[in-house]
C-alpha cells in the first residue's frame, strides 16, 4: 500500500490534473475520499437519486429510501447526447455507475464474493434462476434475458481488501448489452465499492481499449489520518 506521505502526493496530483486547461478526464471520488476513478470529460454527470430509487425499488419518500441515502454514495455518467438514468440498462453509448455502500452488521457478517457479483444485477446461476422464476406463469417478460459470462476474476488488494471483477452480456430490449462490474470489499469489511460499466456489445468490443482506461482507474486509496 502507498505510504501516507506518498499517498497524499499521489491523490493531490491526481485531482490537480483537472485544473490545467481543458481536462481530458473528470476525476471522481466518493464523500469519504477513498474510492476514486476517472471518466472522459465528455460524459455527462447525472443526478444519482432517481437511479438509486430505480435500483432499490424504494419510494423516495419512504424511510427505507432515507436510510439508504445515509449508507450509499453513488454517481453516474452517461456518454449519450441525451443522457438519462435508464441508459444504465441499455443504449448505444457508454454508461458508468459507481457506488460505495456502508454495510450493516448483518451484511458485513454475510458478505461473499457471490454477493458482490450479484450486488446490482443477477449474475450468479442461483440469483439468475431466482430472478427468472419471478416471471414464471405471470405472462410478463423479464427485462434481462440470455445471460452470457465473458470473464470473472478475483481482485486482491493490500491489507485484506478483496473483490471480484466480472464481465457479462444481457439481452435487453432486443439488444445485447455488455456489463463490466468491479466490486471491492474494504479491508475492514465495512464498505463495498462498485463500478459498473455498460455499453452495447459491439460498441464495447470496438472501443475496449478506451473503456479499459475507465475501468482500470477504479481504485481504493487510504487517506492520511
Amino acid at each position: 500500500m502507498i505510504k501516507t506521505r506518498a499517498c497524499a502526493a499521489v491523490l493531490a496530483a491526481f485531482f490537480a490534473l483537472s485544473a490545467c486547461g481543458q481536462p481530458t478526464y473528470t476525476y471522481v471520488k466518493d464523500n469519504g475520499g477513498t474510492t476514486y476513478f476517472k471518466v472522459p470529460s465528455s460524459y455527462t454527470r447525472l443526478d444519482a437519486d432517481p437511479l438509486e430509487a430505480l435500483l432499490s425499488g424504494n419510494n423516495p419518500e419512504s424511510a427505507a429510501a432515507q436510510e439508504r441515502k445515509q449508507r450509499v454514495w453513488s454517481t453516474a455518467f452517461d456518454q449519450s447526447t441525451q443522457p438519462q438514468v435508464l441508459h444504465l440498462f441499455g443504449s448505444n453509448d457508454a454508461f458508468v455507475y459507481a457506488a460505495v455502500h456502508k454495510l450493516t452488521d448483518e451484511e458485513r457478517d454475510s458478505m461473499s464474493l457471490n454477493q458482490m457479483r450479484d450486488f446490482i444485477l443477477p449474475v450468479t446461476a442461483q440469483t439468475r434462476s431466482m430472478y427468472l422464476s419471478q416471471f414464471t406463469g405471470t405472462g410478463r417478460q423479464p427485462l434481462f434475458t440470455n445471460f452470457e459470462s465473458l470473464g470473472d476474476k478475483m481482485v486482491q488488494l493490500d491489507k485484506g481488501a478483496r473483490g471480484v471483477r466480472t464481465r457479462f452480456n444481457y439481452e435487453i430490449g432486443g439488444q445485447v448489452q455488455t456489463f463490466d462490474q468491479t466490486a471491492i470489499l474494504d479491508e475492514k469489511g465495512a464498505t463495498v465499492s462498485i463500478l459498473l460499466f455498460r455499453c452495447q456489445s459491439q460498441c464495447f468490443q470496438a472501443r475496449s481499449a478506451e473503456f479499459e482506461k475507465i475501468i482500470d482507474s477504479f481504485k481504493l486509496l487510504r487517506l492520511p489520518g
